[in-house]
């Protein structure tokens, strides 16, 4: 064949002309199939296909594999070299700044030498500067004037930007916001920085030059990121405020400069404002001279108060580098999802302040962290909402929960946390398709559930092992989850109208899977039966009216004859099933060849009998107790009273004396089985049943009469 291939050279030429950019798939099947000599050359060309299938595939693995560690490996290098700029800006910016303070001081200085030449430079650079103290005052006056003129503009500040003396405009201007997801315009808004906050205003359409207030952002918690221009894109810069970001269009690019320098040189003339007079609160103040006295007992009590130090005089040092960047390493922490991180910040300053004295700064320096505290709990509750992911089970939550209980938030962690997993329980049961049989349907109910609520139950008692108090709350969680299963249970079991046996055995794998719960201390059965207790009583008094109603039909086309089998099979049948029913004395009722010398009444009567009560007791708890013996009494008396009358009223010897012999049969070997099987199956004998055991006629019937009473 011409196209037939070796093992070595063939397979490198096939490769080279199913690459070739020419090759024709239709093309090359029909020449092969034209020169094949018959299906076994075909199939040879397969499997040589399918090798170097496999070969290309396993060649295309190990290139991806090496590019992704190349592209890891880049990615880390980038990393590297990204943090390397930044830390070479902030260099830059240091330097920057210490040559702008050295030009300053030497100004300065040669403003000292000499004074009008030093009056002559600032009144050319600037001829607004101030020269003297009344003229400083008049610049101050000047500036809140300038802001108070540009804020009366605003609509809704007046009540949120109280006048201070210290507050003051510092730079205006229209900017257009983008959304940050989509980079569509938003709105045009105008943006006025102060020395200490950011205001933000949208333009009103219909007044020229007023405008609404939207938002007020504090410089100490307001980061200022460069966009890089991405056209048509460009111009922006991007502000962060934990937890939102916004980003504005300027102008042009010169005003974006402006914007970002004037953002940056206010934050650090604000930080450096704070830190100072931190230092100064922070200084010891001398205290007042007190006024001489000329009592001479004054003298000793003056020693003694000497002796005893002022809590007044304790100064809290609040000055430390870690107290001073405290918020902005939270906002940073949040940021990240760093939790562990800003809890563990939060005991520090804890601790650091729990014997100091409560001053103004700590006052102060308390409100910016419980600010952030406000924060780190919303993030942490987010994170427990049942909006987020239910994957991963309860240990998923761990993390939030045990931070929150670190924040003394043990309350609401326990309350998030059941809720959590309450949605989680319901989620996985609605999921669970209804197919197949309804017991196979249960037993993935009941694993589904239980498992579930034991790993709950589990990590409840890791996450709040030292808060007693939250149990409680883990009982009535439990009691309500039990609930919703319960529901679920009844409305596939009892609800569908499923038989009494199928309905035992779905409570019984119920039961058996509650039982798993007593590992850890945890007894729901009492609840379960609770429940359920409705709905068996429900199901067991509608089999007894299905058994009473058959029984009846039974006994009004009662003949009373004999049972003829036909065949020695279906005798044997009969008895293996009176004997599991628990008559082992059916043998004596048994005649020759294939008789029974008991009605078919009797016997069906006797089976059905019995294999409600077998289906009863796994049902049984002693809610029910009345309830079964109750049901067991109806359908005993209705075959009991079809006997005794069908005697009474019988003219034929022979057939009153076949009568006779299924009475005994009833009062002496099915009612004693009866009272023995649930004596067992309950525990405690039944009164009922012992009196329908010795009683010679369970009802007496007027002798005259020839209908039923049943």
């Amino acid at each position: 064949m011409a196209l037939s291939l070796g093992e070595g050279g063939g397979g490198s030429r096939l490769r080279r002309q199913l690459e070739s950019g020419g090759f024709a798939a239709g093309e090359y099947v029909k020449q092969l199939s034209q020169q094949s000599d018959g299906d076994r050359d075909l199939q040879e060309h397969r499997q040589r296909i399918q090798a170097l299938s496999e070969e290309t595939a396993q060649s295309l693995k190990r290139n991806v594999y090496q590019n992704y560690r190349q592209f890891i490996e880049t990615a880390r290098e980038i990393s590297y070299l990204e943090s390397e700029m930044y830390q070479l800006s902030h260099i830059l910016t240091e330097q920057k700044g210490i040559m702008e303070a050295v030009t300053q001081a030497l100004l300065l200085q040669a403003d000292r030498d000499d004074p009008a030449l030093g009056a002559r430079r600032a009144a050319a650079a600037d001829p607004f500067l101030p020269l003297s103290a009344k003229d400083a005052a008049a610049n101050e006056e000047g500036r809140q004037r300038t802001l108070t003129t540009l804020l009366e503009k605003v609509e809704g500040c007046r009540d949120l930007l109280p006048e201070s003396p210290g507050k003051y405009l510092v730079y205006n201007g229209d900017l257009v916001e983008y959304d940050a997801d989509h980079m569509a315009q938003i709105q045009r808004v105008h943006a006025f920085l102060m020395n200490d906050c950011l205001l933000v205003a949208t333009a009103l359409p219909n007044r020229r030059g007023a405008y609404r207030y939207d938002a007020l952002y504090p410089l100490d918690g307001l980061a200022v990121v460069n966009v890089k221009d991405n056209p048509p894109m460009k111009d922006m810069f991007k502000l962060l405020m934990f937890p939102e970001s916004r980003i504005f269009q300027a102008e042009n690019a010169k005003i974006k400069k402006e914007w970002l320098e004037v953002l940056e040189e206010t934050k650090r003339n604000r930080a450096l404002s704070e830190k100072r007079r931190l230092e100064q609160e922070a200084l010891p103040r001398p205290a007042p001279t007190p006024p001489e006295s000329t009592n001479p007992f004054d003298e000793d009590e003056d020693e003694e108060e000497e002796d005893e130090p002022s809590a007044e005089e304790e100064v809290v040092d609040l000055s430390l580098e870690w107290i001073q960047e405290l918020p902005e390493d939270l906002d940073v922490c949040i940021a990240q999802r760093d939790f562990e991180g800003a809890v563990d910040l939060l005991d520090k300053l804890n601790e650091y302040l729990a014997d100091k004295p409560v001053s103004q700064p700590v006052k102060e320096l308390r409100a910016k962290v419980d600010e952030r505290v406000r924060q780190l709990t919303d993030v942490l509750v987010f994170e427990l909402s049942p909006d987020r992911s239910l994957r991963g089970g309860p240990r998923a939550t761990r993390r939030a929960v045990s931070q929150l209980i670190r924040l003394g938030q043990s309350t609401k962690a326990c309350e998030l946390f059941l809720k959590n997993r309450a949605a989680a329980v319901q989620t996985a049961i609605r999921q669970l398709r209804i197919e197949g049989a309804t017991l196979l349907y249960i037993h993935k109910l009941c694993h589904v559930f239980f498992t579930s609520l034991l790993e709950t139950a589990r990590e409840f008692e890791t996450d709040f092992a030292g808060n007693n108090g939250c149990y409680s709350a883990f009982v009535v969680w439990a009691r309500s989850s039990m609930r919703m299963f319960v529901d679920a249970f009844s409305k596939q079991v009892f609800d569908s109208k499923e038989s009494l046996s199928t309905a035992a055995e779905c409570v019984k794998v119920a039961k058996e899977h509650c039982k798993q719960l007593s590992e850890i201390g945890l007894d729901l059965t009492f609840i379960i039966h609770a429940l359920l207790v409705k709905d068996i009583k429900g199901a067991l008094q509608s089999y007894k009216d299905i058994i009473i109603e058959a029984t009846k039909h039974r006994n009004s086309e009662e003949m009373w004859r004999k049972m003829n089998l036909m065949t020695p099979e279906a005798l044997g049948k009969l008895r293996e099933e009176m004997r599991s029913c628990g008559v082992g004395n059916f043998d004596q009722y048994t005649g020759d060849d294939c008789w029974v010398n008991l009605s078919y009444t009797v016997v069906a009567f006797t089976k059905q009998t019995m294999a409600f009560l077998e289906e009863a007791l796994k049902l049984y708890f002693p809610e029910l107790h009345m309830v079964l013996l109750e049901s067991l009494v109806e359908i005993i008396l209705v075959a009991v009273q079809h006997v005794d009358y069908s005697l009474r009223c019988e003219q034929d010897p022979e057939k009153k004396a076949f009568i006779r012999q299924n009475a005994s049969f009833l009062y002496e070997t099915v009612l004693p089985v009866v009272e023995k099987r649930f004596e067992e199956g309950v525990g405690k004998p039944a009164k009922q049943l012992q009196d329908l055991r010795n009683a010679s006629r369970l009802m007496r019937i007027n002798p005259e009469s020839t209908t039923s009473v049943v």
